[in-house]
């Protein structure tokens, strides 16, 4: 990530962003929230540095107050062309000075804020050694929802991100398995999300035979043999906003088992999309799926959750997994990917991601889900 969020928002849309997330604090017993370089300051800013360093950048929000983006003196003139920047004050500070002490002149002395996962230990640390009274919760632990749902705009630009990734699997069927490397295809993969709008290419997991047995193989130097499945799961950033699609594929025609454990996923999946609608519990998504693959004797074989959410990453909460009672809500996205993997052998999974409706869902990935044969 560079300078600022390529999607197309207002210094407004920034600021309700951060107003919602200082209120939904608030309503976590949080005083606030300090938020550090990374997906979460890109989504309610728009300021994405070009490396997190270890000078310190956090943004502080807190209810009643204004938003306050803490950066370096020689990082500030950047910061400010954020398209978020009109929506609050940036406090720069230089080298030399105490930029614990900046921020902690923003904070209540004894509160307990939310601070991001993926800040650095150093200034966790650093802000409660100036701050001891102080107490902290991770983001993801106290906020798990922050950007769980997405308004119109930001689902415009999931199913773009949907639509350049079945674009890149229709492309991609037509080039030669047989004979080459898994390596060779996910670079073909890689090079066809770019050409079809990604900026960044997240994973490209071509898994081939009995590497289709490990949901998270990626890509590797075994040639494909005609008779392989191949599992496909590709996926990035487009405009800021995440794709995440899986197919499973064949070299040749497949075995009469090979086709019915394809079908079998095909039914999974098609039951967990069918469970998706508001105020339905995550688990119940997994639940759907997972009982059609238990039902045909597979169940051992389904090693994973049915889905995980979407956003400004690709991966975040909410989790489609047994225990997650979170009720579904209009404008979340997340994967619908249950799969069935015999080691040794092959592995198949096909998912799509999917948007809660007002009265159902909808998918953003609509290429086939039949059995595709490649040479």
């Amino acid at each position: 990530m560079t300078g600022t969020a390529s999607a197309p928002f207002t210094a407004d849309d920034y600021r309700a962003r951060m107003e919602r997330a200082a209120r939904e604090a608030a309503d976590a017993g949080l005083s606030g929230l300090l938020v550090a370089p990374g997906p979460d300051l890109v989504w309610l800013t728009g300021y994405a540095p070009t490396a997190a360093t270890e000078r310190l950048t956090l943004l502080a929000l807190a209810p009643g107050r204004d938003p306050v983006l803490v950066v370096p003196t020689l990082e500030a003139p950047d910061a400010a062309k954020a398209a978020g920047a009109p929506a609050l004050t940036l406090r720069d500070w230089t080298d030399g000075k105490d930029p614990y002490a900046v921020t902690a002149a923003l904070l209540d002395t004894g509160g307990r804020f939310g601070i991001s996962d993926n800040a650095w230990a150093m200034h966790l640390l650093g802000l409660q050694k100036t701050l001891p009274a102080t107490s902290w919760a991770s983001l993801t632990e106290a906020l798990p929802m922050l950007r769980a749902v997405k308004d119109a705009a930001e689902l415009e630009l999931m199913a773009a991100a949907g639509a350049a990734a079945d674009r890149a699997f229709e492309e991609i069927r037509k080039v030669p398995f047989a004979g080459r490397r898994e390596s060779e295809v996910g670079a073909d993969l890689a090079g066809l999300l770019r050409r079809f709008g990604h900026s960044q290419v997240d994973f490209t997991i071509v898994a081939s035979g009995p590497n289709g047995a490990n949901p998270h193989h990626e890509v590797g130097d075994r040639v494909i043999e005609r008779g392989d499945m191949v599992v496909l799961d590709f996926g990035g950033l487009k405009d800021g906003y995440g794709s995440d699609t899986s197919r499973t594929v064949h070299v040749g025609e497949p075995t009469e088992e090979e086709r019915r454990v394809h079908d079998l996923v095909r039914e999974a999946q098609e039951a967990g999309f069918r469970a998706v609608r508001p105020g339905v519990a995550c688990q119940e998504v997994d639940r759907a799926a997972r009982a059609v693959i238990a039902g045909a004797g597979y169940g051992e074989y389904f090693i994973h959750r049915t889905g995980h959410g979407i956003g400004v990453t690709t991966h975040e909460p909410p989790y489609m997994i047994e225990g997650e009672e979170r009720p579904l809500v209009p404008g979340m996205c997340f994967s619908v990917e249950p799969g069935v993997y015999l080691p040794g052998r092959f592995g198949v999974r096909i998912e799509d991601i999917v948007t809660v409706t007002e009265d159902g869902g909808r998918r953003l990935n609509d290429t086939t889900r039949e059995l595709v044969i490649v040479d």
